[in-house]
């Protein structure tokens, strides 16, 4: 009956308590800027920081994002995107520029090759009877 009963998980004890953890949920709603960091996301990583930030305790960005699955929020990654970008510049020149650009067969070109060879059922070397017995039957075949 002994050999039954329940034992502690192995591994390290957790350096966060469950006090601890339950107030990692109020730092990520203060968002990012309360704690000096730029932009409204938190990444696994920026996560880390706070927890070291108000707890002293240093943890794996894997660990964290763990922890966080736990707490039911999901890791988010930064958009990055350049400064200067314009939007209206962009929508013309996919408009305007790119189907000039883009690649692509046009009528008068013939098909090619695999559009009308028919595809080969033998491997690329020469089947005399016996030679790949044993192998693919389409090989064996004479």
């Amino acid at each position: 009956m002994d050999a039954l009963t329940r034992h502690p998980a192995p591994g390290r004890v957790a350096r966060l308590t469950a006090a601890q953890r339950a107030q990692i949920p109020g730092f990520l709603e203060r968002g990012a800027a309360a704690y000096g960091l730029r932009g409204d996301v938190w990444t696994a990583t920026r996560v880390a920081t706070v927890i070291e930030q108000e707890f002293g305790v240093r943890s794996a960005r894997d660990h964290v994002s763990a922890l966080l699955r736990r707490l039911g929020w999901s890791r988010q990654r930064p958009i990055e995107r350049a400064t200067q970008r314009n939007a209206e510049a962009i929508r013309q020149w996919s408009e305007e520029r790119w189907p000039a650009l883009k690649k692509g067969r046009t009528n008068s070109e013939p098909p090619s090759s695999g559009e009308t060879n028919p595809p080969s059922i033998c491997c690329p070397w020469r089947c005399a009877p016996g030679r790949h017995a044993g192998r693919r039957p389409s090989c064996a075949v004479g």
